[in-house]
């Protein structure tokens, strides 16, 4: 097992409202009033009311190049990965120099050395952590990245880990691109960053301290960062990582990801990538619960990357799911648009806050299924268990 402590989101500068993005992207991608007036349908109907942009909306007609593009990644991509980290390391209550393992994840910019490396010093984590950057799993590497740490602490059970996920999906912005793909695109994508921190059962956060019978544990007493402020507060509800599943289905490459432009990252997104998470995910979350007697009724959580109205709609009619279910997700697309990787993390730390002072119950409505969708096309499906605190076993 593995433990998820806490969440960090993050988002640069304030928030623009939707019908102020498109009156700015407009003119960028077409000249046309025709396809002016489509894109503003498209964007009005996207679930969107505001974004947040890496750059000034002024800016962005003089962003014409990949590598000017890819610059402002590097440089706004690092400070929001820092506060993403900070934030999600101070709720944890646990110091930059204990984590042990570092996944950063991507689709939006590159680097050598790539964002992680830069996070080493700006945090104060150890010169030996193991790091490991990922690129190319698009929206899907929020609940991956997630899935690939816990596969780490199941073989490191007394180590930290950090994940961090960075999407400006703004700066791949393609001029005078009017394709239907970039035109829904410019619409649905936002900006933002997310960092999670997982430890190991055997860590000390990830279990309760050994004491005497009857013992507590002394807010003053010596011990890691951890074990003190776990003692010192009242903690917030854990969660487990129980099981984890991973999908590709085969020929679908065409429907989800980039083209490599002299100009950056065009946009591939195909109207049929809906019907592809349709055709498959009943069985595939059926399998991943059968293995713990589990069925949909059981699973009382469902974190769902927000990846757009229609995908949204096929997790709902594909698992009959109540649009209760669905309502972070759906907020979270309101406020922020589809954030890629950093989409789900979000999504989680919404509904994790939501349930911060709600009793975690036994048996039914004690599980959540957190799932997202890439390129590929892939899936990715992570079963969590929710406990009282993150100090249980």
């Amino acid at each position: 097992m593995s433990r998820l402590l806490a969440v960090g989101p993050a988002l640069p500068g304030t928030a623009h409202p939707q019908s102020e993005i498109t009156d700015t992207i407009g003119p960028l991608l077409t000249r046309s009033p025709a396809t002016r007036a489509v894109l503003a349908r498209l964007h009005a109907a996207s679930g969107v009311r505001t974004r947040h942009t890496a750059l000034a909306l002024d800016e962005y007609a003089g962003l014409t190049s990949f590598g000017a593009a890819n610059d402002h990644f590097i440089r706004v991509g690092t400070d929001l990965a820092e506060e993403a980290c900070r934030t999600a390391l101070d709720a944890a209550g646990i110091d930059p120099g204990e984590v042990d393992f570092l996944l950063f994840t991507s689709v939006t910019g590159i680097a050598a050395p790539s964002i992680d490396a830069q996070l080493v010093t700006r945090l104060g984590l150890r010169t030996d952590v193991k790091r490991l950057p990922s690129f190319g799993l698009g929206c899907v590497a929020g609940a991956a990245g997630i899935a690939r740490v816990h596969d780490y602490l199941v073989g490191h059970p007394q180590d930290v880990a950090l994940l961090v996920s960075v999407e400006l999906c703004s700066l791949t912005l393609q001029h005078g691109d009017d394709s239907m793909a970039n035109l829904v695109s410019t619409g649905l994508f936002g900006d933002g960053a997310a960092a999670v921190v997982m430890v190991g059962d055997a860590h000390p956060a990830g279990r309760p301290p050994t004491l005497p019978d009857g013992a507590t544990r002394d807010p003053g007493a010596r011990g890691t960062r951890a074990e003190r402020a776990s003692a010192a507060r009242t903690p917030p509800r854990g969660v487990e990582v129980v099981d984890t599943r991973s999908r590709l289905y085969p020929e679908t490459a065409d429907h989800l990801g980039w083209t490599i432009r002299d100009s950056g990252f065009g946009i591939v997104l195909s109207a049929g990538l809906p019907e592809v998470i349709a055709a498959h995910l009943a069985g595939d979350v059926k399998s991943l619960l059968v293995e713990h007697d589990l069925t949909t009724e059981d699973v009382g959580t469902w974190v769902v990357h927000a990846g757009g109205p229609r995908i949204l709609d096929v997790v709902r009619d594909s698992l009959g799911l109540d649009e209760a279910d669905l309502r972070h997700s759906r907020e979270s697309l309101a406020a922020v648009g589809n954030l890629s990787s950093s989409s789900v993390l979000h999504v989680l730390a919404a509904t994790l806050d939501a349930q911060r002072d709600d009793a975690p119950g036994e048996g039914a409505g004690q599980h959540g299924v957190l799932m997202a969708f890439g390129p590929g096309v892939s899936a990715e499906l992570v079963l969590l268990r929710r406990t009282a605190s993150p100090l249980e076993g």
